[in-house]
Formats: C-alpha cells, sequence, structure tokens
C-alpha cells in the first residue's frame, strides 16, 4: 500500500465546487434533498440499533445500500447517510461495530464522493473508518479504530492511523 494507491483512490473521486462564503458543508441541500436525507438518516438509525442481521440488511437495502448474502452488520455501524447508493457490501462481509464507511468528504472549496466497496467475506473492525473511494478486498482484515484511506488488497490484514498492511511475524 503507497502513495500511489492513495493517489488512486483520490482519483476516482468526484469532485464538486462549492465557491462562495461558507464551506461545502452548507452546501449539502444543493448535493441532496434534505427529505431525502432525513429517510436516509431515520432508516439507518433503526438498523444501527436493530440486534436483528436481517432487518439492519432490509432497512439499509432501503437507502440504497448494496447488500451481499449473509452480512453481518454490528451494533452502530453506519453506510454513509448522504449517498449510502455508493455503499456495496458483499457476500458474508462483516461490518464491526461502531464502524463507519463514509462515501463523501466535504471540504472548505467543494465536496468530494466516492464509493466504497467491501467484498466477499471481508472483516471491519470496530470503530474503524473507511474513506470514500476504497475498496476492501475479498477476505481482507480491517483492524478495530483503523482509518482505512486506500484500498485493501484481498486476504491482508491492516490496522493503524492510517491503515498499513500487517506482516504475519
Amino acid at each position: 500500500m503507497s502513495d500511489d494507491t492513495d493517489s488512486a483512490r483520490h482519483d476516482r473521486l468526484d469532485r464538486y465546487p462549492t465557491p462562495g462564503a461558507h464551506n461545502s458543508l452548507w452546501r449539502w441541500p444543493d448535493a441532496k434533498h434534505p427529505l431525502r436525507i432525513v429517510f436516509n438518516y431515520v432508516l439507518i438509525v433503526l438498523a444501527r440499533h436493530s440486534p436483528s442481521l436481517r432487518l439492519k440488511n432490509h432497512l439499509l437495502g432501503l437507502t440504497g445500500v448494496t447488500v451481499g448474502r449473509g452480512v453481518s452488520w454490528g451494533l452502530e455501524s453506519t453506510p454513509d447517510v448522504f449517498w449510502p447508493e455508493l455503499v456495496t457490501v458483499e457476500n458474508h462481509a462483516v461490518i464491526g461495530y461502531d464502524a463507519t464507511l463514509l462515501c463523501h468528504e466535504f471540504l472548505q472549496e467543494e465536496y468530494r464522493t466516492g464509493a466504497v466497496v467491501v467484498e466477499d467475506s471481508a472483516l471491519i473492525g470496530a470503530g474503524a473508518v473507511v474513506l470514500p473511494g476504497v475498496t476492501i478486498g475479498a477476505g481482507a482484515r480491517v483492524a478495530a479504530n483503523s482509518l482505512v484511506t486506500e484500498d485493501v488488497p484481498p486476504e491482508t490484514t491492516v490496522a493503524g492511523v492510517p491503515a498499513t498492511e500487517q506482516s504475519r511475524a
């Protein structure tokens, strides 16, 4: 995992300039209809607190998240509220307690969006944050409380802030 990979993530993001007196977060109602955000937020809050994996997957699917078979979402795990349709979690992946999958970045003079893909049987640990444009490869493991700023190759373990590959010693 190198600067080239991080650069590739940035290359996959869509950029939306927001000139004016305020930072880009002030422009969120121009990016997404407020009622859609309320709808997404309510369903995501219900899913975050539901102990039923079947109900979580159904509710998140209604927001636009692509949810594969046998996906497990830990309590309080959160897909992107603004762009849930950019989140794909493939078959038998695990999203740990309080993990966050972000598909947007609001910055000073622009906001950016990008898909997050969690491939088959990948594991994202508790409290981890995955940034927009990142793919977590099949069978990869992200340690708890990690910040994932670049793609994670299949069958790889990453940990830390930012997350880096861990060797098997």
